[in-house]
């Protein structure tokens, strides 16, 4: 069985709704245990206890949202050493680019160590279906790799 944690961060509703999608691809792969969590409301024994991470902020001044800085700001020295190499996916929903967000979270997994699996889902502008279905996508890749052992 794989656990995978899907941590979020959002105001309007748009990167909620791609935190959904992602659980519902990882929940599609069987024997998979999905925990949706709000940035605010994650911790690092959640973290530490996920076999693979899916990590979803929107785009804020060109920057990840304050809520996930703050999820990496309480959990990175507890779990920095306990999450070496651990399967790591991104989806952000942009106004802009998104390059700004993405290179703030991916600078901090570096930290952590994280393994980057798959590349980032970047909604530019509306929630369309097509970026739903590339982030349930993205949710069974990870699950599915993690189920397996491949990540």
């Amino acid at each position: 069985m794989a656990r995978i944690l899907i941590v979020y961060h959002s105001q309007t509703g748009n990167t909620k709704r791609m935190a959904e999608a992602v659980a519902e691809g990882a929940e599609s792969i069987e024997g998979t245990e999905v925990i949706l969590k709000r940035a605010g409301e994650a911790a690092a024994e959640d973290l530490i206890a996920a076999d693979g991470l899916a990590l979803g902020t929107p785009e804020n001044f060109g920057y990840m949202s304050g809520m996930m800085k703050d999820f990496f700001d309480r959990t990175f020295y507890p779990a920095q050493e306990k999450v070496f190499r651990k399967p790591c996916v991104v989806f952000i929903s942009a106004g802009n680019d998104g390059s700004g967000a993405l290179n703030a979270v991916e600078r901090i997994a570096l930290g952590y160590k994280f393994r980057k699996v798959c590349d980032p889902i970047i909604a530019k502008g509306k929630i369309t279906e097509q970026v739903l279905e590339k982030c349930r996508e993205l949710g069974g890749i990870l699950a599915g790799g993690c189920g397996l052992g491949i990540f």
